[in-house]
């Protein structure tokens, strides 16, 4: 006779069963990134797509992974994280929490501009920290930011009244030391593209000095190195749920210098490459 667990409902936007999931997830925002990476695998179990939400899982030796496709923005994650912990923590025929809790390890990689010049085009940044510059986690009983680097953002920025405060979260240390020696600092989750990130094609945006002020920003040596959309929901729902989270961003644009990579595909590449090596 089928367990419960094995004839469970699937969560509403990934379409999953907890079956289809393995322990180790890789996190891209590009649906084409899924196939990139999937397809360095020996065998795939797995392949289940709805809108945006592309779920591949199979195996690299005896080593499950899955790799799901978040779209952009920290609305998303939220989706994708709140459904993977459900998928592991609860019984989906009643909503209950289950006795015994699954750790996840959620790495995300992505795509990512950085402010300072020293940094360069297609080197990989390792997101030590993850810094909201929307309101999501602020939605979410038991926050329990990082005090001490939170008085350093509210006393170094001149943050504007009119903004949510920013909310900080840490990686998880362990998967953080795999990847010791690569550059890593704060990376900044904006809630846009453009005004929030301090572009613009038409309008013009509201806080002029708002890059200057992060590119100045300095906690024990540890900078604001980039901006990107989704690693301070992935770090702030992980740490409140119990899952080891990192982002690896390879950067694609300099807003220091203005130029942009031009070998954005083997950029990729070398992200996915570096990833697997440290932690398959």
């Amino acid at each position: 006779m089928k367990s419960k667990r094995s004839i469970s409902k699937r969560v509403y936007h990934l379409n999953l069963v907890p079956e289809q999931i393995s322990k180790d997830i890789f996190l891209v925002g590009d649906q084409g990134r899924v196939s990139e990476i999937s397809k360095r695998f020996d065998r795939i179990e797995h392949q289940i797509a709805n809108r945006e939400f592309i779920t591949h899982t199979g195996y690299i030796g005896k080593k499950r992974i899955s790799v799901i496709s978040t779209g952009i923005g920290t609305d998303n994650i939220d989706i994708v994280i709140n459904e993977l912990d459900a998928l592991v923590n609860t019984d989906l025929q009643t909503g209950r929490k289950l006795k015994s809790l699954t750790k996840l390890n959620l790495v995300r990689l992505g795509t990512s501009g950085t402010i300072h010049k020293e940094i360069n085009l297609n080197s990989i940044v390792v997101s030590a920290y993850g810094m909201g510059l929307d309101n999501l986690m602020h939605f979410y009983a038991n926050n329990d930011f990082d005090q001490e680097i939170q008085e350093a953002i509210n006393n170094q920025l001149k943050w504007p009244t009119q903004l949510s405060k920013p909310y900080i979260y840490a990686a998880n240390q362990d998967l953080l030391n795999k990847f010791d020696g690569f550059i890593s600092g704060i990376t900044v989750t904006a809630p846009g593209f453009y005004a929030p990130q301090g572009r613009k094609i038409r309008i013009p945006y509201a806080f002029k000095n708002l890059n200057q002020e992060m590119i100045n920003f300095n906690f024990k040596g540890i900078k604001i190195t980039n901006y990107e959309m989704e690693t301070s929901a992935l770090y702030g729902l992980g740490k409140l749920m119990g899952h080891n989270c990192l982002t690896l961003c390879t950067i694609l644009a300099n807003r220091a210098t203005n130029k942009r990579s031009k070998n954005y595909k083997s950029a990729i590449e070398n992200l996915i490459n570096q990833a697997l090596d440290k932690l398959v």
